[in-house]
């Protein structure tokens, strides 16, 4: 797939708060606008997005009713005629992408400057909107952003990418309309404290400096994108039975993942099947050795109440000798 234009997207906050839509009580972004940040055509950037289908699930991506259609027309001046402009000439109601499609969307586009601008982004969302959350009482949206890319990301790799992606800024934008924290509602209970559901675990896992060793029998994809808050070479387990469930991890997921986060040294082993619960080991076999018990997979975390607790140092025993017995069972074959 050829990318029709090159040239740095300019999206001004007035632009960015037009192409962000309430449809279904969730904010979206249209397929046809979103193919021109991009710099695709729009029928392309479908067929990109129809090739790996079995990643966008009706909660990552849907499509417009013709009532959907005209109330968004009438309503909010969106221009959906067919026959002119670039994302116009069509013969189809608009797919709407939600936020948690516009990450996996980052995952699957393809060519030189899709690629470029999906691996930044992919990881500029994530820290924006984990920070954000985590830290809207005590800093400024004009140290926000700097912030936030240098934690996640090299001087090199910023210097590589900046000539031919949107402004930090306008991106900034992007997750500041999506972010609404008064409505936000993927929160869970971490040691009683209510806490947004992917903060909790990329607390957990930034306080690894050796080791995490995760027991729990539903993995997907937000399971993997959870670990990358990992420091670098931290040796990374995922002891799973893999049951079959719509987010299931498959073999496509995992290489792309590998594929896409090299440094990453993920191994995967059966947990088989003893285990009802969820469990996370920090820093296994160290003075720094911690486990926590979680009421849900961490894929699905946030979705419904749940919470996450810290093993009192007088159960430590007991939760050791559990992963030391999983350390020599089988690869997990995928």
């Amino acid at each position: 797939m050829a990318e029709q234009n090159k040239e740095i997207v300019v999206i001004d906050e007035t632009t960015i708060k037009s192409k962000i839509y309430y449809i279904r009580n969730q904010k979206v972004m249209l397929d046809f606008e979103l193919a021109e940040i991009y710099g695709y055509e729009t029928r392309a950037f479908n067929q990109q997005v129809k090739r790996n289908n079995e990643k966008f699930d009706d909660d990552f991506m849907f499509q417009l009713t013709d009532e959907e259609v005209y109330e968004l027309s009438r309503s909010q001046n969106v221009t959906l005629k067919r026959g002119t402009g670039r994302g116009s000439n069509i013969k189809y109601n608009p797919y709407a992408f939600t936020e948690q499609g516009i990450y996996m969307l980052m995952t699957v586009l393809r060519g030189e400057l899709a690629v470029k601008q999906s691996k930044a982004l992919i990881r500029m969302f994530k820290q924006m909107k984990d920070f954000i959350v985590e830290n809207q009482d005590f800093i400024s949206s004009k140290e926000l952003v700097p912030i936030a890319i240098q934690t996640n990301q090299n001087t090199k790799d910023i210097a590589e990418i900046k000539s031919q992606m949107a402004t930090k800024e306008d991106f900034k934008k992007v997750m500041d309309n999506f972010i609404d924290p008064e409505t936000y509602k993927h929160f869970l209970l971490m040691n009683g404290d209510k806490i947004e559901a992917d903060v909790a675990y990329t607390k957990i896992y930034k306080s690894a400096k050796k080791s995490i060793y995760v027991i729990d029998n539903y993995v997907g994809l937000k399971t993997l994108e959870l670990l990358r808050a990992a420091r670098d070479k931290t040796q990374i387990i995922v002891f799973s039975d893999n049951v079959k469930n719509k987010d299931m991890l498959t073999k496509n997921i995992l290489d792309d993942f590998r594929k896409d986060y090299p440094n990453i040294d993920l191994k995967l082993k059966i947990a088989g099947k003893k285990y009802h619960d969820r469990y996370i080991a920090i820093d296994y076999g160290t003075e720094n050795e911690a486990f926590y018990l979680c009421g849900a997979s961490s894929k699905d975390a946030g979705n419904k109440i749940s919470s996450i607790t810290k093993i009192e140092e007088s159960s430590k025993d007991m939760y050791h000798d559990m992963f030391s017995k999983m350390l020599n069972n089988k690869d997990l074959k995928i």
